[in-house]
């Protein structure tokens, strides 16, 4: 018994060997009567996770919240069905009240710009000392100077904090990762979470490129942990929710280990053509057919 335990003290003591928890506390999952429209947890500091209720909008996406010394950045605004200005202004106030500080300037960004992630855009177009990034690739190219889309990857300081701006495309066009040099988070959108990682069709190339340039960009670079936009996968490995589903009991961790992107960067050059759908632990790759197109028009006669 005095091995066992001599045994299990060492596993712990050496590095990356200690028993892996959970980085957040459980999320609103849709399974309480009671839960909040909006949940925020704080990963340290100056970094914010804010989650929407599955309750409000089945999507349930998350936003983040990064603050530097002379701005901050908001990274997407809900899937609407509430107000989310309120608890955006909230976790603002409380962090320019420990800071001693009276504002803070807030750029308001996008991972991508699906519905799902811009539709509190409106809320933030009036908001003082507030930019909210447009919604096209070349606008996000323009704003955070990207002259080489999708190709350059660029700084963005928030004032002794850098975030570097990862051109992700192939989920969106204007798809970005982003990863905090502070905390070595990557921020990773639609393009890599737990649930199914859609792909239009016609974009399967595009979208491996993308998964090519992020796994170069961040292999040496240690990132702590993968946080996306959403959870689509139950606890158990493999196995997704309905689409659209109510509530989300018994839901995966949000944050992926750094091996997940591996995983995922194997998967698609695996991947046949045309790709299929192809379920892992922790996410599936789910390439969407081409859309039906519409009858033409009949003819005129003669």
């Amino acid at each position: 018994m005095r091995l066992a335990a001599a045994a299990f003290a060492l596993i712990l003591a050496l590095p990356g060997m200690a028993l892996a928890k959970p980085l957040f506390q459980p999320w609103i999952d849709g399974t309480s009567a009671a839960e909040p429209q909006m949940q925020v947890q704080r990963y340290d500091a100056d970094t914010f996770v804010i989650r929407q209720s599955v309750k409000t909008n089945f999507e349930a996406p998350f936003l983040y919240l990064l603050f530097g010394k002379d701005r901050a950045l908001l990274l997407d605004t809900g899937a609407g069905g509430l107000q989310v200005r309120p608890t955006i202004d909230g976790v603002i106030a409380d962090w320019l009240k420990a800071h001693r500080r009276t504002s803070i300037a807030l750029v308001v960004a996008h991972s991508h710009s699906h519905g799902d992630h811009r539709m509190g855009d409106p809320e933030f177009k009036d908001r003082p000392d507030t930019v909210v990034v447009g919604w096209t690739a070349p606008e996000v190219a323009a704003f955070f100077r990207i002259a080489d889309w999708p190709n350059q990857i660029v700084g963005f300081d928030l004032g002794g904090r850098v975030l570097d701006i990862v051109p992700t495309p192939g989920h969106h066009p204007s798809h970005i990762m982003v990863f905090d040099r502070r905390t070595r988070l990557l921020l990773s959108g639609d393009s890599l979470y737990p649930g199914r990682l859609y792909v239009p069709a016609g974009e399967f190339a595009t979208y491996r490129a993308s998964v090519d340039r992020v796994t170069a960009f961040t292999r040496d670079r240690r990132v702590s942990h993968i946080l996306g936009a959403h959870i689509e996968m139950t606890a158990t490995p493999g196995k997704d929710y309905a689409q659209a589903a109510p509530a989300h009991p018994a839901e995966h961790a949000l944050e992926l280990p750094y091996a997940d992107l591996l995983e995922l960067q194997a998967a698609v050059h695996a991947m046949g053509d045309p790709p299929t759908r192809d379920v892992h632990d922790d996410f599936i790759v789910f390439p969407l057919p081409p859309r039906p197109q519409p009858p033409a028009p009949p003819k005129p006669a003669g």
